[in-house]
C-alpha cells in the first residue's frame, strides 16, 4: 500500500521566505501527500501566497498561536498521513523527485519508523553554501543524538503513530528533544544516501543560537546523563576550535 505523507509548514509573516517552499511542494512528482500550512495569523502576504500556489491538496489554518512548537503541534493534530514531514518556510525538497524517493524507501523497507537523509545549506537565492556541519550517519540509533542533532529535523521523516506533541517548555530546541523521543519508539530507521532537503541558512534557532545550545545541553543531560554530556561538550568545543583554526 502506498504511504500518505503529511507535509507541515508553519508560518508567521513568512512571505519573504515561503515561495521556494510552496514551489518545492507543488513540483513534487509524487502526489501521495497532504500539505498543511499552519499560520500564526500573519499580517503579511503569507496566507495569500499559499492560496495562490495552486497546491490542490492543501489545508490552510491561520489563527494566533503560542509560538513555533505550539503551531507544529496544531499541525500534528490535523495530520492524517502515515508519515509526517516538517518543512519550514524557506526550506525545500532538494529535487522534484525527493518525495518519491522517500516513498520508495518506505515501501521497499516495509514502513520503517524513521526515514532520513542528508541536508545541504542554501542562501536566499537558493545557491548552495555547503553541507550541514553534522552529516547524517548511515546507521541511526538513539545513541546517535548523543553527538547532537545529527539529522536535520526537515530530513527526519517519522511514522505518524510514533509521534507525540512537541514539548513547548523548550522554546528553541524542542525539535531536538522530539526527535530523540521518536528514536526511542522507532523499530527501524532507513537511511537514504542522498540530499533530501535544502535548508535556508537563517532561522529562529540560528538567531537564538546560545539559548538553543543551553536547551540542547539540558535535553542531552536528561536523556544521556550529565557527566557524559559534559564530556561530550568538551569534545564539541575542541572540534569547534579546530574548525575555526582550519578556516
Amino acid at each position: 500500500m502506498n504511504p500518505l505523507f503529511s507535509i507541515i509548514t508553519v508560518t508567521y509573516n513568512a512571505a519573504a521566505t515561503l515561495p521556494p517552499t510552496l514551489k518545492s511542494v507543488g513540483e513534487q512528482t509524487c502526489q501521495l501527500y497532504e500539505y498543511l500550512l499552519i499560520d500564526g495569523a500573519s499580517t503579511d502576504e503569507s496566507v495569500k501566497l499559499a492560496e495562490k500556489s495552486g497546491i490542490s491538496n492543501m489545508t490552510i489554518s491561520s489563527e494566533p498561536d503560542r509560538g513555533l512548537y505550539d503551531a507544529m503541534n496544531k499541525g500534528l493534530g490535523l495530520a492524517q498521513g502515515d508519515y509526517v514531514i516538517f518543512l519550514n518556510a524557506g526550506d525545500s525538497f532538494h529535487s522534484k523527485d525527493t518525495l518519491q524517493e522517500i516513498a520508495d524507501a518506505v515501501m521497499d523497507n516495509d514502513y520503517p519508523g524513521i526515514v532520513y537523509g542528508q541536508t545541504q545549506i542554501v542562501d536566499a537565492a537558493r545557491k548552495r553554501i555547503g553541507d550541514r556541519h553534522l552529516i547524517a550517519p548511515s546507521v541511526l540509533t538513539l545513541d546517535s543524538f548523543r553527538d547532537g542533532m545529527v539529522v536535520c529535523h526537515q530530513a527526519f521523516v517519522v511514522l505518524r503513530k510514533l509521534v507525540d506533541n512537541y514539548d513547548t517548555r523548550y522554546k528553541y530546541s524542542s525539535d531536538f528533544e522530539w526527535c530523540i523521543r521518536c528514536l526511542q519508539r522507532s523499530h527501524r530507521n532507513q537511511y537514504i544516501d542522498d540530499i533530501l532537503i535544502d535548508y535556508l541558512s537563517e532561522g529562529v534557532t540560528t538567531s537564538h543560537h546560545k539559548a538553543s545550545l543551553v536547551e540542547r545541553f539540558r535535553i542531552m543531560s536528561h536523556y544521556y546523563g550529565l557527566i557524559p554530556t559534559v564530556c561530550r561538550h568538551i569534545k564539541f568545543l575542541i572540534r569547534s576550535l579546530k574548525r575555526k583554526i582550519s578556516k
